[in-house]
């Protein structure tokens, strides 16, 4: 069967996979939710959950360093990328050997698409399809109690300091909290921003992201003395950035957030 995906790339594939790699960490804990604990032989050193899958499956580099000699010794038929992710040079390359599916996600819609294809490509269609209805159930949930309005920015970097600008997966979860990402378009998606544009764009809340850069209590006194008149707010990276099963929960995630940024 053919399978298209969402940079519009056709992979032929004559059967289900039997030796899959995912360089994704979000959508190797979607495998893992689909069952498919046998059938995924690599992962990349940051696909941490499962945590089993972390301390049993074979690592191939990172996501932006693959490592091409364990994806050859693991002779896959299947590879699942993701175009922001993983580099355009390391997919291109592992074209030209394996069936690479490439996901490309900017909002939910883009999500539960690459949920239902990576289920039609393995075999698991009824299992993605009901994952893909409680997803949709949870976010509605969210959007009926929607609070005022208020100006965030989200970083991800702190030296120097990087934002989750608009276009962005991120810039879509903070739209489900009625969140105003104060960082647009003209700064671009994921914008180097100084301190001082910080100051000039007047977020209500910074919001201090666990990952890539990993933000914890220790950084919040810094922030509240550097800028007074924003509250800075830890939040978890994963449920804000991570476009697979972990949906699943986002939502109660997002409540809770809005929740206690409204105590601040």
């Amino acid at each position: 069967m053919d399978f298209t995906d969402q940079i519009g790339h056709t992979i032929k594939l004559e059967s289900s996979p039997k030796k899959i790699v995912s360089l994704v960490p979000s959508q190797t804990e979607l495998l893992a939710y689909l069952g498919l604990g046998k059938e995924v032989a690599g992962i990349t050193k940051f696909c941490i959950h499962p945590d089993e899958w972390f301390h049993s499956k074979t690592r191939v580099g990172g996501t932006k360093n693959v490592n091409f000699s364990k994806i050859d010794e693991i002779n896959p038929d299947l590879i699942i990328c993701n175009k922001e992710e993983n580099t355009e040079r390391d997919v291109r390359q592992l074209m030209k050997k394996y069936p690479v599916w490439t996901s490309d996600i900017h909002n939910l819609e883009d999500a539960l698409s690459m949920i239902n294809s990576i289920g039609e490509i393995t075999r698991t269609v009824e299992m993605a399809g009901n994952l893909i209805h409680q997803i949709r159930n949870n976010f509605e949930l969210i959007r009926e109690n929607k609070p005022k309005p208020v100006k965030v920015v989200y970083l991800i970097w702190k030296t120097p300091f990087m934002a989750a600008g608009k276009d962005t997966f991120i810039d879509f979860m903070l739209s489900q909290c009625n969140f105003i990402n104060v960082c647009n378009e003209p700064l671009g998606r994921y914008p180097e921003i100084s301190s001082s544009q910080i100051t000039e764009l007047q977020p209500e809340l910074i919001l201090l992201s666990s990952e890539p850069f990993p933000f914890t209590e220790k950084h919040l006194e810094d922030f509240k003395a550097q800028f007074p008149k924003s509250a800075p707010v830890l939040v978890d990276g994963e449920y804000f950035s991570w476009y697979g099963s972990r949906l699943l929960s986002a939502p109660q995630y997002l409540k809770r957030v809005i929740e206690n940024c409204f105590k601040v």
